[in-house]
């Protein structure tokens, strides 16, 4: 049966009129009981249609509409993720310095027989928890508050992993006078000094250093349909063009999608989505990003502290080299 409560993108409106009928077909044939016509055989041409265009529509989707998925507000979430794979979470709260923040969330648990420290931005999924955590957005002490934590996985020596889902971190006048960029770049630095294994996946967006302060890991995996940039499209135009309407324009000269980073080596992996989109089929995403995980946590285990801060230090020097060979 089709999701009428589906959130839909401009680009999907063809998906979006079949998926209609189709309802509309189902709708009819169970009101009408067991005089209902034969509507099977019209349903399944009409679902094989509908997954035919969904195919057609993000086979060739550009770094503009990516973003649109990227965004997409049914996409799974820090929650939706620590649900399905992480057992007996505890949530640690607080950077012991000024408060509680809800845009970033972390705590112990378990990752498939593993103790781990898990942390990463949390959207919310209504009006009142966008509210609460802020849409993703965190402020300094939610960057202390990931410092603290990574330090308790130093040291009790516990593989630490990221789930990063922001548009950027808050840029309030409050969060500037208790030191947001301080706060980021002390957090980028614990990242990269950790002895323990470190993987970071980007979900959704990973916006600027409000991202990079929790996704300087070991290994960066990222979802098809995310993108990871320095900056927002709007944010971009505005500045180069002094237009955010040219959005689109500076989504695809910023080089954000996963298919452009990995071969910029920026990010290690791409994770494949399921048709339409990771908010199509939840469950097969966040299984796909838990074997991901596990996949490249095996493989980091095997190095002792000393090899680990060497390869993620060659890692992201790395970057700048691959670039220089490209030009």
């Amino acid at each position: 049966m089709s999701d009428p409560t589906r959130t839909y993108l401009d680009f999907e409106r063809p998906v979006a009129e079949l998926e209609s009928k189709i309802e509309e077909l189902e709708a009819a044939a169970r009101a009408n009981g067991e005089d209902a016509p034969d509507v099977g055989e019209e349903v399944a041409k009409l679902r094989q249609k509908s997954s035919e265009q969904l195919k057609t529509l993000y086979s060739k989707l550009d770094p503009w509409r990516k973003t649109m998925v990227a965004r997409h507000p049914d996409r799974p979430h820090l929650r939706d993720y620590l649900k399905a794979l992480i057992t007996d979470f505890e949530e640690l709260s607080g950077d012991r310095r000024f408060s509680e923040d809800c845009a970033i969330i972390g705590g112990l648990g378990h990752f498939r027989g593993r103790p781990v420290l898990v942390m990463g931005h949390e959207k919310g999924h209504d009006t009142q928890t966008r509210i609460k955590h802020n849409f993703g957005m965190a402020r300094p002490e939610g960057y202390r508050k990931a410092v603290r934590l990574m330090d308790m996985a130093e040291r009790f020596s516990l593989p630490v992993i990221t789930f990063v889902d922001t548009a950027g971190a808050y840029p309030g006048v409050g969060a500037e006078e208790r030191g947001q960029s301080e706060a980021i770049a002390r957090s980028t630095e614990r990242c990269l000094t950790l002895p323990v294994p470190m993987v970071s996946v980007i979900t959704g967006e990973g916006g600027s250093g409000g991202a990079v302060a929790l996704a300087s890991a070991s290994k960066v995996l990222m979802l098809e349909h995310s993108i990871y940039s320095v900056i927002s499209p709007e944010g971009c135009a505005s500045i180069l063009w002094r237009d955010g309407a040219r959005a689109k324009d500076a989504a695809v000269a910023m080089k954000i999608t996963a298919q452009d980073l990995i071969g910029l080596k920026i990010i290690d992996e791409i994770i494949p989505e399921p048709l339409g989109g990771a908010h199509r089929d939840r469950a097969a995403i966040i299984q796909r990003v838990g074997d991901a995980v596990e996949k490249n946590l095996a493989e980091l285990e095997k190095l002792d502290a000393k090899a680990l801060k060497a390869q993620r230090r060659d890692r992201f020097l790395a970057i700048g080299r691959s670039l220089e060979t490209a030009h």
